[in-house]
């Protein structure tokens, strides 16, 4: 997103103190207010808001306020525009899919490095786990945007309809062949039974949530397969997608013959199918690792969390997943005043404490993203207590990190992501094969991916 063609908009305006007793009002003024804008709803958006109330009772000289601004797309769209009208968030959560973006947004950022150099408050990367702080760093190894939120995607099941189908509840498929027969079995053994019995509500086989990410761009990073070139763009913008070879084309098509079957359905973009796992109407829900709390807080049943499946005629030892979630940026205005940007660097070094970074993931299903927090919940036996907590960990560290499976820096690519739904939803609804929906989506990405090459260029 270049930055002279952001979008107009405004931030958020903090709530009137006037009601406040003079004594809080004299406190409330001689603090340094930081705006956070986020995108957390349900138990994580809970837990940002802990997080905040957690940092202003640590110390007495600032105050982050934290304030939802909608989905991840949204809260992109929202953080730039505010800055083009000189009214941005000191602190904007963006979705990882938005640092190629971010990076090319210029003066609408102060990068983590330079907020470091600027305040003297040491923010170190070698703190961070290197699957996590690579995503977010330059080629040179300094950091652009603070790690916070980071997930990948698993595999999420329910226990009780594995055993009505038949299956082991305790054995989770482990290759996309194990999981095309369990969706069959769950299809005839559980969902049509029971709908059937109950008269109720739908029950589907399997679904996934984040069809992009997951059956796409974390089926190439652990198939060790190019999603585009240049190291899937992080060796230069003039990358081109390569997301229709065979392989992926053959897991489009798996998924085609099931939802043909009823045995897999489609049921919505990016997170929207998340409520249709943890409410019981599928017996499998692909999604991202971070679900967790909202499943601990609202299934009625018994579930696991299991890697994403392989493909053994593509690769005998599959790869590392890739991270989702989110980082957060330091935005500028022409106003913003050096005690500002300190007092951000101080959140940020807070967030870094082992202590916090392992609450949240504890709280939360995101993955610790400091090795002091991952090394604090396994001394605290988290995971004994907690079995599968670390799957996604595992899932990150699995395999050899290759140029493939470090992950994207395409720009504009929750665009891309768009035109891949658009395609596959085409597909789904017989309109073309999966073939021509993957020529189709990369042909139509490439063209997003040049406009974003002349803007950033120009």
């Amino acid at each position: 997103m270049h930055r002279r063609t952001l979008l107009a908009g405004a931030a958020a305006l903090a709530a009137s103190p006037a009601a406040l007793p003079a004594t809080a009002w004299a406190q409330a003024a001689s603090k340094t207010k930081v705006v956070f804008w986020h995108a957390m709803t349900g138990a994580n958006g809970d837990e940002i808001n802990r997080i905040a109330r957690d940092f202003n009772a640590s110390q007495s000289g600032v105050e982050v306020e934290p304030i939802f601004k909608g989905s991840y797309p949204e809260t992109l769209t929202a953080a730039i525009a505010a800055w083009r009208a000189g009214q941005a968030p000191h602190i904007a959560q963006i979705y990882e899919v938005g640092t190629g973006s971010m990076l090319a947004a210029g003066p609408a950022v102060k990068q983590v490095w330079q907020l470091a150099q600027d305040t003297g408050l040491k923010i170190d990367p070698a703190t961070y786990l290197p699957a996590v702080r690579g995503y977010y760093s330059l080629v040179d190894g300094r950091m652009a945007s603070m790690p916070f939120n980071s997930s990948t995607g698993v595999m999420w099941y329910n226990k009780d309809a594995f055993e009505m189908a038949g299956l082991d509840p305790e054995k989770a498929p482990v290759t996309w062949a194990e999981f095309a027969t369990a969706a069959r079995a769950l299809k005839e053994k559980w969902a049509v039974p029971t709908m059937a019995k109950s008269g109720g509500q739908e029950l589907m086989a399997t679904t996934t949530s984040w069809f992009a990410w997951i059956q796409l761009e974390e089926y190439s990073a652990i198939h060790n397969l190019p999603f585009a070139t240049k190291a899937d763009g992080f060796e230069g913008l003039d990358t081109e997608l390569k997301f229709n070879a065979a392989p992926q084309v053959k897991q489009l098509q798996m998924l085609l013959e099931l939802a043909r079957d009823g045995a897999f359905k489609y049921t919505g973009r990016d997170n929207t199918p998340d409520p249709v796992f943890y409410s019981g109407q599928t017996a499998i829900g692909f999604g991202s690792s971070a679900g967790r709390a909202d499943i601990v807080r609202n299934a009625k049943f018994k579930w696991a969390a299991a890697m994403l499946p392989y493909d053994p005629a593509v690769i005998q030892q599959p790869n590392n997943t890739i991270i989702g979630g989110a980082s957060l940026w330091t935005m500028t205005t022409p106003t913003r005043k050096p005690e500002e940007y300190k007092a951000v660097a101080q959140f940020l070094q807070f967030l870094a404490q082992p202590e916090n970074d392992t609450l949240y993931h504890q709280h939360t299903g995101y993955v610790p993203v400091t090795l002091g927090g991952y090394e604090l919940s396994q001394k605290q036996g988290y995971y004994e207590k907690n079995p599968g907590a670390d799957i996604a960990i595992k899932s990150l560290t699995r395999g050899t990190v290759t140029e493939n499976s470090r992950g994207l820096r395409l720009g504009r690519l929750p665009e891309i992501r768009n035109i891949v739904y658009e395609e596959v939803e085409k597909a789904l609804q017989g309109q073309q094969n999966a073939q021509a929906a993957l020529d189709s989506a990369v042909a139509r990405g490439n063209r997003v991916l040049r406009e974003f090459e002349k803007s950033v260029r120009t």
